[in-house]
């Protein structure tokens, strides 16, 4: 047992799913990295070196084990695809509007002895305990999140996260979210309610100074189990880094490292890589995902080859026992005429020097990383997903 690594190049598509017409119809001739090649001359030779040209061209002799995985959560979700990859399988939420569970969430948080208002006659807010509001999150698609809001002045965030998975066992929303500041209070939050689209009602978080210093958030995904999800498994066990925005999107107690820059988050992989002799590492390159969204092939472009060149250098500091896995969360093409994400299939490219050159087929769910994590790490399996350890070592 060594280290293992997860690199997750966030919206690195390589083609869509066969179920894209479920969800947006036009999005089925998405293809990432096929659009961005088309569209930029670029040179990624180390990813092509460990099987992405198999994948995409069906071409050369790749120097590891490679694959492609399906997303097994629905439609093409940053958190619902990290939650997918360390082992979850999320259920299909619905889309629902504080206005139609209100009630529910009231009947329920009364049960478990909150006091619960309605600051605003005619809107569909519930203010908890004086302290917290829950209403809809208006920086959504409507009918996705459900927000808790506190004031960490008057309760502690732990007491929140209480009313946070009290909403979260209620609604079957995409996500419930728990955050709160200490730099805000409950009269601020509540003059900053505004109107959002389709009948939302929220707080204005920006304006109400919920974001900065002592931040507190928690996203709680619909079907997500984290009990189960490889690091909360692992983590009193051997080190697990979360470095990039997995900091933000995984649950976890320690080493998380919020990091948007992509050479700053490969640095601090590569500077807590050397740190360890045993552990996992969690890391997402998020600004190739903010290339998809500003519609930007060449800065997507240039991206990928900041990346490619880094593994040129990382790869031989692998020590015999370590691993190494690239992959994404879903895709974002940005040249298919909107700057959303796109339901494709993401590339599963792997090496080490134990690892063989073989590829590991189709996967049916990307929580087939997460159980390989585990069962590399030798501990308790994740709710989801079927390990290919055995599939990609020598011998």
């Amino acid at each position: 047992m060594g280290r293992m690594v997860v690199l997750i190049l966030d919206s690195f598509g390589i083609g869509a799913m066969e179920d894209c017409g479920e969800y947006e119809p036009g999005d089925c001739v998405a293809n990432t990295y096929e659009h961005i090649r088309n569209k930029v001359a670029i040179s990624i030779p180390t990813m092509y070196s460990l099987g992405l040209n198999q994948l995409v061209d069906g071409t050369g002799i790749p120097k590891g084990a490679y694959g492609k995985s399906r997303l097994a959560h629905h439609g093409a979700d940053t958190y619902m695809g990290h939650q997918e990859i360390v082992g979850s399988l999320p259920k299909r939420p619905a889309k629902r509007l504080m206005k139609d569970v209100h009630k529910d969430i009231v009947t329920s948080l009364l049960r478990k002895n909150f006091k619960v208002t309605y600051p605003f006659e005619d809107l569909p807010i519930l203010l908890v305990d004086d302290a917290i509001i829950v209403a809809d999150n208006i920086e959504s698609t409507p009918g996705n999140i459900i927000n808790v809001t506190a004031d960490l002045t008057k309760v502690s965030f732990e007491y929140a996260l209480k009313v946070g998975s009290v909403v979260r066992e209620v609604v079957d929303t995409s996500r419930v979210i728990t955050l709160g500041g200490p730099h805000t209070s409950v009269e601020r939050l509540l003059a900053v309610v505004k109107k959002g689209e389709a009948g939302q009602w929220g707080i204005d978080s920006p304006k109400a100074g919920v974001y900065g210093e002592d931040y507190h958030v928690r996203h709680m995904g619909y079907g997500v189990n984290v009990q189960r999800q490889f690091q909360t498994l692992a983590e009193s066990k051997i080190p697990v880094y979360r470095i990039g925005k997995t900091a933000d999107v995984l649950e976890g107690k320690d080493l998380a490292y919020s990091i948007v820059n992509t050479a700053e988050v490969l640095q601090q992989l590569k500077e807590a890589f050397s740190k360890e002799k045993h552990g996992a590492f969690l890391v997402n390159v998020q600004e190739t995902d903010l290339a998809g969204h500003a519609e930007d092939t060449n800065w997507y472009a240039s991206l990928l080859e900041e990346v490619d060149n880094w593994l040129e250098e990382f790869i031989p500091l692998l020590n015999e026992d370590d691993i190494l896995i690239v992959t994404a969360d879903h895709g974002n093409d940005p040249t298919i005429g909107h700057s959303k994400h796109t339901r494709e299939y993401t590339p599963l490219m792997i090496t080490g020097p134990k690892v063989k050159a073989v590829s590991i087929g189709t996967r049916n769910t990307m929580a087939d990383i997460g159980a390989t994590l585990s069962d590399y790490f030798r501990i308790e399996s994740t709710e989801a997903g079927t390990s290919f350890l055995n599939q990609i070592l020598e011998g």
